[in-house]
């Protein structure tokens, strides 16, 4: 199926935005992407428009709304004053990435191994985990493994956890995982939570810092007005905001303003 997108819209710089660790180009010059059990190749066709193998209902229904396709961020690119001459050259450098609507559950998991640790290993330890817990699906005559949930994380113990590359991680996510199965807890009833109580929700879990639990709200609670800051944001701050925090200036947009920063910041040269 022939799809146009009329919006910012850069598959590549989306997968390397460091919100997302399962999608990837593939050789043949297409993407593919994995939300739940759903799998999509995308590939673009130039011109806005794009061939996507699932179905008018598949895309409507999950695709859209993971690319936040109802959203216009080139009006929120527009949005930034003239005056902020750095995020004004980083959204123009990083145009065409998206916050992706995850899951909550992957990302809490996967911010808390993505610790201290590459984007490209943390692609890796996801990738074991899945392997090893996920389920098997089959879609468009291709097999892949869903992210675990939390009662198929649940039969792994410590030292399965450790054998997906996830060393000092791992007890995090053991004591996490026992602890959601023990309270049945449901993360996806948290999205209705005011952002400060979803915050210390989040902190409550093992292993989750102020940071982990921003990237947790930002990519799996769609929480547009949280800014992770890690190393590279820091740096931003330091070198091109005397210190100051410039996310204050778009309490709205402050996670796409962040993206947009992290992916230039890592990319220029």
């Amino acid at each position: 199926m022939i799809i146009t997108i009329h919006d910012d819209f850069n598959l590549q710089r989306i997968i390397d935005s460091g919100q997302c660790f399962r999608p990837v180009k593939i050789p043949d010059g297409r993407y593919r992407f994995i939300t739940g059990k759903h799998l999509l190749h995308i590939q673009e066709l130039g011109d806005g428009r794009y061939e996507v193998d699932c179905s008018r209902w598949n895309w409507k229904h999950t695709w859209k709304p993971y690319f936040d396709l109802n959203a216009s961020y080139a009006a929120i690119r527009r949005s930034i004053p003239d005056s902020d001459t750095y995020l004004t050259w980083a959204a123009e450098y990083s145009q065409g990435i998206r916050i992706l609507r995850q899951d909550p559950w992957e990302m809490l998991i996967t911010f808390i191994i993505s610790q201290r640790k590459s984007i490209p290993a943390i692609r890796s330890a996801v990738e074991m985990l899945c392997e090893k817990a996920g389920t098997l699906c089959e879609e468009g005559g291709e097999n892949f493994y869903t992210f675990p949930r939390p009662g198929e994380l649940a039969r792994l113990s410590e030292e399965d956890l450790r054998e997906c590359s996830l060393g000092y991680r791992a007890p995090y996510i053991y004591q996490t995982v026992k602890r959601v199965c023990r309270e049945k807890i449901h993360l996806s009833q948290w999205n209705s939570l005011p952002d400060e109580t979803l915050m210390e929700k989040l902190l409550e879990f093992p292993g989750v810092g102020i940071k982990v639990a921003n990237c947790t709200a930002l990519f799996g609670f769609h929480r547009i007005s949280r800014a992770p800051i890690d190393v590279w944001i820091e740096r931003v701050i330091r070198e091109h905001y005397g210190g100051r925090n410039p996310f204050v200036l778009y309490p709205e947009t402050a996670g796409i303003m962040q993206q947009y920063m992290f992916y230039y910041i890592r990319n220029e040269r």
